[in-house]
């Protein structure tokens, strides 16, 4: 975008983290090229004195104005002031609370970061991320059995932040770097409940991260072997041959965000938990 791009302010109110606002801002903001909003997020507005220093906000820097306000009075008082000023003004979850109403014909409970409860779901995901600290880069190998995922792949194919992005949303997750001349653990060989993933990019893109990495860690150190195209090559075939070999899935992540990644594996845990992971249908596939 550049100096070209035009930018507006717009502003998220909500009485919780605001996470559900900014997912929904940054998936929309994508969809038009040539724009760069301003973002000014309000988290954990829930007392009159704070929705006023919001209002304050808004008047001295107008824009769109979307929030997730469970105290209807929060939201009217919100409302207004957008009215008064003639601002746009969305409740980003109402479509969804009216489709459910409509459907299943009972009334939320109103529960302000109701989403956020400690409840066991709370505490599965902080095991699932303590579990995958515990297991980045090959570290307990010995009790691999215990996750959900294994990710197998080469350096700099983003096993590590897979993996927080998998624990995240309750995934037991660890990983295992497949290093030039060292043999992977036997563990894994051997393991029988987790699904094994192998995670591979282009030889190209590799070696551009690679290069980008040694020159912020380790600048003018003797990196040539780790950012040599036909070495890093030589990994990926050796990578592709692996999972081959073992059955397991391997994922292109070139072109892919953490997200997209994440996805794609969730999706194979779930046929894999039912036992209707099938490789070949998955070549078919692509």
């Amino acid at each position: 975008m550049g100096n070209s791009a035009k930018y507006f302010h717009l502003h998220m109110v909500s009485d919780s983290t605001g996470e559900t606002l900014l997912t929904a801002v940054r998936a929309t903001t994508a969809q038009y090229e040539g724009i760069a909003p301003i973002e000014h997020i309000y988290p954990l507005i829930r007392q009159d004195k704070q929705m006023d220093r919001v209002l304050e906000e808004i008047e001295s820097a107008p824009g769109i104005v979307l929030y997730t306000l469970v105290e209807r009075d929060a939201a009217l008082k919100l409302e207004a002031k957008c009215k008064e000023l003639s601002l746009p003004v969305v409740n980003i979850l109402d479509p969804v609370h009216q489709a459910f109403n409509a459907y299943l014909k009972v009334q939320p409970t109103w529960k302000v970061g109701g989403q956020y409860m400690m409840d066991e779901e709370y505490f599965q995901r902080m095991e699932a991320l303590n579990y995958t600290m515990m297991h980045d880069d090959g570290q307990i190998a010995h009790d691999l059995e215990e996750a959900d995922v294994v990710l197998v792949g080469i350096s700099r194919t983003s096993k590590t932040p897979t993996c927080i992005y998998l624990a995240n949303r309750g995934v037991k997750a660890a990983n295992v770097p497949l290093v030039p001349e060292i043999k992977p653990p036997r563990a894994l060989f051997k393991l029988k409940k987790p699904l094994v993933v192998g995670l591979m990019a282009t030889a190209e893109r590799i070696r551009d991260i690679r290069q980008n990495r040694v020159l912020s860690i380790s600048p003018g150190a003797d990196n040539e072997r780790y950012v040599d195209r036909k070495l890093i090559a030589q990994e990926i075939k050796m990578c592709r041959t692996l999972c081959k070999e073992n059955g397991w899935p391997l994922i292109d992540v070139t072109r892919r965000s953490i997200e997209e990644t994440a996805a794609e594996i969730i999706q194979y845990l779930t046929l894999h938990k039912a036992g209707k992971l099938d490789l070949n249908d998955l070549i078919k596939s692509k």
